[in-house]
């Protein structure tokens, strides 16, 4: 039973907190539920950056409030103060190293959260492998890291390359097979992500029956794709994915409104995960679609509790649906807990334990984790969201939470739009 006064309590906390950008939040004392053993004593002490500012800014509002909403989360179920002491890091991973740094030298510190996509996740993910620190870090699908980096405090609780290909294939399946597309295009940026998640895709769509007509490398960064587009509608694209940034994913879709090709499901993962991709495409950014971990329209695992705490928390508009990181931010604050609960112990090599060998569910299924902080291969089922209407819906897998609608397909010409 929640106490209302400490209930109340928080709320008001967490609001102060989010005018000031950063995050530190400490429970009513209470029962002790944790041995203790690691630096952190009665006090559960989390560091984390997000990107308030610089190319990732758009998203990191919505992370810091699923931090914030799982922070308060985990209060509640440890009875334990806990503190999470969060920093802007520019959306510049030597930021990232610097404001860890601060941080644990002036706290003694259980656990390091991760900020947003592969460039800042892996920064922070190095520095706690350096201090032997647990390390729990979504939003990014990069697998490579985890295979060569020889990570052992590394965790990473969100779908990997491997489930977005395999989330593809199932959403092209979901269309008739007789009004099935069968042609494939890749723009593949020139990262090592970028020629990961394409060779995932090409190897995964040709086991399934579908031909890889056009593979093509860009630079990130790059603002011109007049020639993509030329080559894709000349070998007769028909679903297109990359995972651009989202200013080239909004420049690309705006040239191809320019020159009048579109292909008939566009999938851009990452650069359709932020607001700012509906805030400047509009309706011309409906039917994108994305793999952001979390998506309105998945039901279990803690959702309905998060949707409640959102709206008593932040409020939602008429029609107004959860941005994706917050849904992905969250389940990392699930996942914490319940290493913890399962630890008994904020010790790092009980935590370390744990993760290892537990099972987890979070507002995005349920998984374990392989040695290395993938994912166990299978558990997860990366959901594919849709743009429509001004929101991101679940259109796979199959789902009827709030939120969830029916894969929106073919994109029409954009004379019919």
């Amino acid at each position: 039973m929640v106490d209302s006064d400490r209930s109340q309590s928080r709320r008001t906390y967490l609001k102060t907190l989010g005018a000031a950008g950063t995050v530190g939040m400490s429970g009513l004392a209470g029962c002790t539920l944790l041995g203790g053993s690691g630096g952190g004593g009665e006090t559960v002490t989390i560091a984390a950056t997000i990107p308030e500012s610089g190319q990732f800014s758009s998203l990191g509002a919505a992370v810091k409030r699923g931090y914030e909403l799982g922070v308060a989360m985990m209060d509640e179920a440890l009875d334990q103060d806990v503190e999470l002491i969060m920093q802007d890091d520019e959306s510049d991973p030597e930021v990232v190293r610097q404001s860890l740094t601060q941080i644990t030298s002036n706290n003694e510190v259980d656990m390091i959260w991760g900020s947003f996509s592969s460039l800042l996740v892996t920064a922070g993910s190095a520095f706690a492998e350096g201090q032997g620190i647990p390390f729990i870090g979504a939003f990014f699908a990069y697998e490579a890291p985890h295979r060569n980096e020889g990570y052992e405090w590394t965790y990473s609780p969100f779908p990997k390359s491997r489930d977005v290909a395999r989330s593809t294939a199932g959403l092209l399946d979901l269309i008739p097979e007789s009004e099935r597309p069968s042609n494939v295009g890749l723009w593949e940026p020139n990262s090592g992500w970028g020629e990961e998640q394409a060779d995932y895709w090409e190897q995964t769509l040709t086991d399934a029956g579908y031909d890889v007509v056009l593979r093509e490398t860009f630079s990130l960064g790059n603002q011109d794709f007049a020639t993509l587009i030329s080559q894709s509608e000349s070998a007769n694209v028909e679903a297109l994915l990359s995972t651009p940034t989202p200013p080239g994913g909004i420049t690309a879709v705006n040239q191809m409104q320019e020159n009048n090709w579109s292909p008939d499901v566009l999938k851009f993962v990452r650069a359709a995960d932020p607001t700012a991709w509906w805030s400047a495409l509009g309706e011309s950014g409906a039917y994108a679609c994305m793999c952001p971990g979390w998506v309105p329209g998945l039901t279990g695992g803690g959702n309905e509790a998060m949707w409640s705490a959102y709206e008593e928390e932040y409020g939602l508009d008429d029609g107004e649906l959860i941005r994706t990181p917050v849904g992905g931010a969250y389940n990392v604050a699930q996942t914490a807990l319940q290493a913890i609960e399962g630890s008994s112990s904020t010790d790092p090599g009980a935590l370390q334990e744990t993760l290892r060998s537990a099972e987890f569910e979070t507002v995005i299924g349920s998984f374990g984790f392989e040695n290395n902080g993938l994912p166990s291969e299978g558990d997860l089922t990366a959901p594919t969201g849709q743009w429509w209407e001004g929101n991101q819906h679940t259109v796979y897998p199959d789902a009827d939470g709030r939120g969830a609608i029916d894969f929106q397909y073919p994109i029409p010409p954009w004379s019919e739009r």
